[in-house]
């Protein structure tokens, strides 16, 4: 970044600190009450400019720049092949301007419309035109199955060239989690829905991601009747091979009861990847630990959470509490948990694993009426070595609920988790496609450099890159007000407005030569 434009950031905090300060003293030394309300008092009056010429999306230029500069258009291109002719627009035209609408907050492809009749976002992207939305939804139908799995090649292709420029540390250990989410519709003629377990009509894709970083590694469309893991072990190897691919030295997968495939296990476990699952508290299972030796069990500490401490305050009145007594309901609160251990062979394996087991014991009252304590069983099967305590094994299956938090952008944030398509693999392209703006986003983390004499401050906020909320990225990198300038042989952004990231923005600018 150039010095004059960090002097010039500086400056803009430094104003905007000292303006917060003085209306802070103000409020507190006048001592009186406000007679006028603070907000819009002022006079103001509206205009048209003629040569100014502005967005409010400043980071999307940055955002193309660098799905180039990662090799992901190049890479679509290469492996895509869906156009006998490319008049004008290519295959990575086609998916950049859908990634383009999701990040200009557009939640329909047919918001695409209102990009295409924006003369200056044109110029700020150099383009003439982009896909309207009829052609948008033709470009998503012309996929089948091969030509999605090339896609998500091309993507990790570029995902691979982003990992080569982390240091050393980095590659230390991959984190690769799985689940299946399900994906609701209303309507009633598209191909391949069928009704969910859960009795909503609609599809049921696979999400496989990588917890270091969280981006989405693969995702599979599939019927809204499949079972969680179907299909899931093939995405998985091929997750397995991306990460090897990329460098890193160890692999762990992990996944809910669902996913604990034992006609797997045996191959993950001789390419030596660990895997930590959960697994379905069957009969034969509960029997074996009720029989354990009451030696075998320890107490299962759980940390505290994040920002709690010990120290004891006076608690509100438990109104919840209050209204199940009265109403005669059922309640159950944990008292405390165990956890031991077992070896045991699955039917489809041929060798043992160790099998991990919380005992959880839970209090039970209807009204003031306590009744007699539950005890349930939660295990987990894992390939660790010994040196990894079983304690640690709970705690890494747990940790993985950390990919609801994920499903949840890709849900409501990027709204990749939606079928505005009319057939299952058309969807399924929509979902790939628009997910890449959210690799985008763990990808200008990743690429954002980090100043000498600087290192903690921003690694510090490379960590709040990552894993900032969908939304909060775009208001601080993306939705940036600034002024277009074209010239005959480029064209200028220039930022009106200033965030906590600006420094941030224009260091990963430089990386791009921007």
């Amino acid at each position: 970044m150039k010095s004059s434009f960090a002097k010039r950031i500086g400056a803009r905090k430094k104003q905007i600190l000292k303006r917060l300060a003085v209306a802070r003293e103000n409020r507190f030394s006048r001592g009186i009450s406000n007679p006028n309300p603070v907000l819009a008092t002022n006079s103001v009056k509206y205009e048209l400019a003629d040569r100014t010429h502005a967005i409010s999306y400043a980071g999307v230029s940055a955002m193309l720049k660098l799905a180039g500069h990662v090799g992901l258009t190049d890479a679509i291109n290469h492996r895509v092949q869906l156009l006998k002719s490319h008049a004008p627009y290519h295959e990575s035209d086609h998916v950049l301007a859908m990634v383009m609408n999701v990040l200009c907050n557009g939640t329909r492809l047919e918001h695409l419309e209102r990009l295409r009749n924006d003369s200056t976002f044109l110029d700020a992207i150099g383009a003439d035109s982009i896909p309207d939305p009829t052609t948008a939804g033709d470009f998503c139908r012309r996929f089948h199955q091969s030509d999605i799995d090339s896609l998500m090649q091309a993507i990790n292709e570029a995902r691979i060239n982003v990992w080569r420029q982390q240091d050393d540390a980095f590659f230390d250990q991959a984190l690769i989690d799985v689940d299946g989410v399900i994906v609701a519709t209303t309507a009633e003629c598209k191909e391949g829905m069928d009704i969910s377990y859960k009795g909503s009509w609609g599809y049921h894709p696979l999400l496989v991601s990588l917890a270091n970083t969280k981006e989405v590694l693969a995702i599979v469309n599939r019927s809204g009747s499949v079972h969680s893991a179907h299909n899931a072990a093939a995405y998985l190897d091929k997750a397995i091979c991306t990460c090897i691919a990329g460098g890193f030295r160890r692999i762990r997968m992990r996944g809910d009861c669902k996913f604990s495939q034992t006609e797997y296990l045996d191959g993950w476990d001789a390419l030596g990847v660990r895997f930590q699952f959960g697994y379905e508290a069957r009969a034969n299972l509960k029997e074996i630990a009720d029989n354990l030796d009451a030696s075998a069990w320890k107490k299962l500490t759980r940390a505290l959470p994040k920002n709690k401490t010990n120290e004891t305050r006076t608690k509100p009145t438990n109104v919840k509490r209050q209204i199940i007594r009265e109403r005669n309901y059922v309640h159950l609160e944990l008292l405390h948990e165990e956890v031991a251990e077992f070896e045991y062979q699955p039917n489809a394996c041929e060798k043992t694993y160790r099998m991990v087991v919380v005992r959880k014991n839970v209090s039970k009252e209807q009204g003031d009426v306590r009744l007699i304590d539950e005890i349930r069983y939660f295990f987990y099967i894992s390939n660790d070595m010994p040196s990894v305590s079983s304690e640690d094994i709970v705690f890494g299956c747990n940790d993985r609920c950390d990919q609801e938090n994920l499903i949840a952008q890709l849900s409501g944030g990027v709204r990749s988790l939606c079928a505005p398509v009319d057939n299952l693999e058309s969807n399924w392209a929509y979902m790939v496609i628009t997910s890449i703006a959210w690799n985008l986003k763990s990808w200008s983390a990743l690429l954002t450099p980090v100043v000498t004499g600087q290192e903690q401050e921003h690694q510090a906020e490379k960590k709040r890159l990552l894993t900032m909320e969908f939304k909060t990225f775009l208001s601080v990198f993306i939705h940036v007000p600034c002024q277009i300038l074209r010239h005959a042989r480029k064209t200028i952004h220039r930022l009106l407005n200033w965030t906590d990231y600006t420094s941030a923005f224009f260091r990963l600018c430089a990386v791009l030569n921007l």
